[in-house]
Parts: C-alpha cells; sequence; structure tokens
C-alpha cells in the first residue's frame, strides 16, 4: 500500500466523478451543440493529458542525455507511448463530435490536420526506435528527436490552428469556450476531468516503465 500515491487514487475519484456527472449533470443548451457539449468532458481532457505526458517524456529524453541512464529512456519512451494512446482517443472522441456538429467526421480543419500530422510525427519517434538495435544508442537518437518533435507538435496543435479559419472554438477567429459558454456548470466538471486523466495517463506511464524495467533488468542478467 505504501507504493500507492494519493494522486492514484484522487485521478480514479475525478475520473470517475467526470463520467458520471458529465452525463448527468445538467448542462447549457447551445445551439448546433445541444446535449453534445457533455463530450467536452472527454475530448478536450484527452489533449491536455496527451501534452501533459509528452512534455514528460521529453523530460526524461533531455534527463538521459545530461545522466546517460537508460531507465530515463525507459521513462520516456514509456510517458511517449501513453500520449499516444490519449492522442488516439482524442482524435477518435473529436471525429464522434464532429459528426454531430459538423456532419462528418473529418472535415479540412487545420486542426484536425495538425493534429493528425503530430501524431504521424511520434508515430515515427517508435518507427524510429524499432530500427535500433543499440540500446544507447536508440535512447540518444529517441531523445533528440523527442526533444525537437515537442516544440514543433505545439506550434502545430496551439499555434497554427489560430492563424487561419478553424470551426474549433478558440481558433481561426472563433471565441474559446471560456468567452461564451463555459460556465459554472461545465467548470464543475471539466477542470476536475482535466486533472483526473492527468493523473491516470501518469500512473499508465509509471506502470508501463515498470514492465519494462523488469525486462531491462532480465535482458541484463541474460
Amino acid at each position: 500500500m505504501k507504493s500507492i500515491k494519493w494522486w492514484k487514487f484522487a485521478g480514479v475519484l475525478l475520473v470517475l466523478y467526470a463520467l458520471i456527472g458529465g452525463l448527468l449533470l445538467p448542462v447549457p443548451q447551445l445551439p448546433i451543440l445541444a446535449q453534445s457539449i457533455r463530450n467536452l468532458y472527454y475530448h478536450v481532457p484527452m489533449w491536455f493529458g496527451m501534452l501533459s505526458l509528452l512534455v514528460a517524456s521529453a523530460v526524461y529524453g533531455l534527463r538521459f542525455l545530461m545522466k546517460k541512464d537508460l531507465v530515463q529512456d525507459i521513462y520516456s519512451e514509456s510517458f511517449a507511448r501513453i500520449g499516444m494512446l490519449y492522442g488516439c482517443m482524442g482524435l477518435l472522441t473529436g471525429m464522434i463530435w464532429a459528426k454531430n456538429t459538423w456532419g462528418a467526421y473529418w472535415t479540412n480543419d487545420p486542426k484536425l490536420n495538425s493534429a493528425a500530422i503530430g501524431l504521424l510525427m511520434y508515430a515515427a519517434y517508435f518507427v524510429l526506435r524499432s530500427s535500433i538495435e543499440d540500446e544507447e544508442k536508440k535512447a540518444r537518437i529517441s531523445a533528440v528527436y523527442n526533444l525537437f518533435t515537442l516544440p514543433v507538435f505545439v506550434v502545430l496543435i496551439f499555434v497554427l490552428p489560430r492563424l487561419t479559419a478553424s470551426l474549433h472554438p478558440g481558433n481561426g477567429g472563433n471565441p474559446g469556450f471560456n468567452s461564451y459558454d463555459l460556465d459554472s456548470r461545465l467548470r464543475l466538471v471539466f477542470y476536475p476531468a482535466v486533472l483526473g486523466w492527468i493523473f491516470i495517463g501518469f500512473w499508465l506511464a509509471d506502470l508501463q516503465s515498470r514492465m519494462k524495467k523488469i525486462e531491462f533488468k532480465k535482458a541484463q542478467e541474460d
């Protein structure tokens, strides 16, 4: 029980609250969005969680470059892997929301295209890792790639969509949720959902890294 950190319990409780409260608590009735506004609790937290995980992955990559400790690389890969999972979940929930509000699962929207490009960049990270056999060389090249990819990803997701026409709130001249419909009812669920999914993502990455470390130690013993 000593290994169970408080934030793991908090993550489970917050996500359960968001899942249940997101379906049962009242929401503002907005044109076009209607009840689909509830997807705000599930779609947007995925991107906050993904970004947090990718930042953690880059930090561990930097720590490997500084310490030359392969355990740091294990953490870096684990956080990137769970970050990719969150990114895929974000795309999936976004496609479902787009179908209900825009009439299609995918539109030629700069934020959608940028998100897809960003995920492909991180998919290339794993392809790169799988193509290198030497563990230290793999860790070093992966860490450098990771450190260059993160700022490009941030630009793709948060900067470029704001410079062009976009259907997404807060982009391309559209007002963000905070300015017109993220009222107190939505905030009661939205902020706990963001925090909860971040905690869960870090927990999953921790579990992934523990398994990887066991495999690494066994490989060293052999």
